[in-house]
């Protein structure tokens, strides 16, 4: 079994991989599970072998004070490192997702968790899944 450790490859640090989800290129799918929304596309070009790279944004606007900023953040990140191994994806898919927060305050780690759930749910079933 493989380990539930994130990897440096799974991390999104491309800036230009980032703007690509941001402005809505072609191919991006999108969904909201409250607190949480994910974007997200099919990257062929990247060079990560990971199936899927993520990167958290949780807005200076939702959330004023940096302590709370970084809580959601890891609150976020653990979710999906649990979540992860209960949705494979196919072999040779590479996904680049962005995990957005969404809510005005802090929200405890099981509404997290079962956001993260819905989503990663609705992305192994979108088309971007789907290979070629």
């Amino acid at each position: 079994m493989k380990g539930l450790r994130l990897y440096k490859k799974e991390k999104l640090c491309s800036p230009v991989a980032i703007e690509q989800l941001f402005t809505r290129h072609g191919g991006v799918e999108a969904a909201l599970c409250y607190p949480l929304r994910a974007v997200w596309r099919n990257n062929p070009s990247r060079k990560s072998d990971a199936p899927i790279a993520f990167v958290v944004s949780v807005p200076k606007k939702r959330l004023h004070h940096a302590v709370d900023r970084v809580a959601m953040r890891r609150r976020i990140r653990e979710s999906y490192r649990l979540a992860r191994p209960d949705f494979p994806m196919p072999q040779g898919v590479r996904l680049d997702v962005a995990f957005i927060y969404v809510a005005d305050k802090l929200r405890d780690y099981a509404a997290v968790e079962r956001a993260m759930h819905r989503l990663l749910t609705k992305i192994q079933e979108s088309d971007a899944v789907k290979l070629p």
